[in-house]
Formats: C-alpha cells, sequence, structure tokens
C-alpha cells in the first residue's frame, strides 16, 4: 500500500519532513514546532485507517498536515473523509495550505477549534488519532470511546516517548473493559485502542 503517492503529496510531505527536522535540531520553540510523526508512522496510521470499520474518521492534532495526508490515503481507500481539528492558528494555516497543495480539500475537513468541544456531538466513529497536547488525552479518550462503532480503532501517539505524562492514561486504557488495548513500539509509541 501507499507506493501510489499523488506526486503533490509527496513533494509537500518531503517539505514537511524538512521542516519537522529543521525545528527539531535549531531549538525552534516547542509550540511551534511542528511536532509530526515519522514517516513509518505515518504509514502505519494510514494502514490502520483503511482496515478500521465503517464510520467517522478523525484526527485531534492537525499541526502542519502531515499526519493527516498519511490518515486520507487510508480513508480514501473506503471513500470516506478525515474530519481533524487544531487549536493554534499558525498551523491551521499551514494545514490548510498542506490539504490545498496536496489535493486533499475534498477528503480533508478542518476544524478550527479544540475537539473536546465537539467530541459529544460525533457518533459513529470509526477511527481516531490522538495527538496533542498529553493532559488532554485523557479526557479526550473518555468522551471518546463512548461514541465509537464496534471495531472503532482510537490511536494515541508519544506513549513512550511521553512515558512519565502518559501512563496514568496508557494504565487506563489498559485496565478497560470497553476496549481491547496494546502499546504498538512504533515511532514514538502508539497506544492502539479497539473497542469491543
Amino acid at each position: 500500500m501507499y507506493h501510489n503517492i499523488p506526486d503533490e503529496m509527496q513533494e509537500r510531505m518531503r517539505f514537511l519532513e524538512e521542516i519537522d527536522m529543521r525545528d527539531r535540531q535549531d531549538g525552534t520553540a516547542r509550540q511551534a514546532r511542528l511536532r509530526q510523526v515519522p514517516p513509518l508512522t505515518g504509514r502505519y496510521l494510514g494502514l490502520m485507517v483503511a482496515g478500521a470499520p465503517n464510520g467517522r474518521v478523525l484526527e485531534i492534532g492537525t499541526s502542519a498536515g502531515y499526519s493527516t495526508m498519511w490518515l486520507a490515503l487510508g480513508a480514501r481507500e473506503g471513500r470516506r473523509k478525515v474530519t481533524t481539528f487544531e487549536v493554534l492558528p499558525h498551523k491551521v494555516q499551514l494545514a490548510r495550505e498542506t490539504f490545498a497543495l496536496s489535493g486533499l480539500e475534498d477528503t480533508v475537513e478542518l476544524v478550527a477549534g479544540d475537539a473536546r468541544d465537539y467530541l459529544s456531538e460525533l457518533d459513529e466513529v470509526a477511527f481516531c488519532f490522538l495527538d496533542a497536547e498529553k493532559e488532554v488525552y485523557a479526557g479526550v479518550y473518555d468522551a471518546l470511546i463512548p461514541n465509537m462503532v464496534s471495531g472503532g480503532l482510537l490511536l494515541a501517539d508519544n506513549v513512550i516517548s511521553h512515558q512519565e505524562a502518559l501512563q496514568p492514561f496508557v494504565e487506563h486504557a489498559l485496565a478497560d473493559e470497553r476496549v481491547d488495548a496494546v502499546v504498538v513500539p512504533i515511532g514514538k509509541g502508539i497506544l492502539l485502542a479497539r473497542k469491543v
């Protein structure tokens, strides 16, 4: 899968990968950095979306839209759209540029706002990628799980790289009888939870 990524999407991916690498090396302030997933994690996300059951596809924490491009590749397999949420205005602007340049305006809905303000209204969620500020993970998880379809997937990033901050959240998910969950050691560590 993903042997035929459109040229305009590949070009934007490379552009964002270069910015992300530079941000990590030059001391760019934390909020200004893209802080995006590595390419292998992106591929993993796309594959997981493609295999998710029917329903809504969400992303919480768009940044410049790098992971969203991978999600969109998987969503297109099932003729679905991705709804992605971002709170920082400068990243919303970068993401809009990403989706326009990579030909995804028909596949991605970008919401400039806090996903927590919308989650109670979103039902039939089949997939969610959570990559936001770590202090919101537990609240997002608890709001989202009841609205997920049977077999729906929630993936939360950085559970190994931010283990100290996210350990209570991970333990909560692993003990939650509403899901089957495991930590996948890919990229910076992903919690994969499947609604039972």
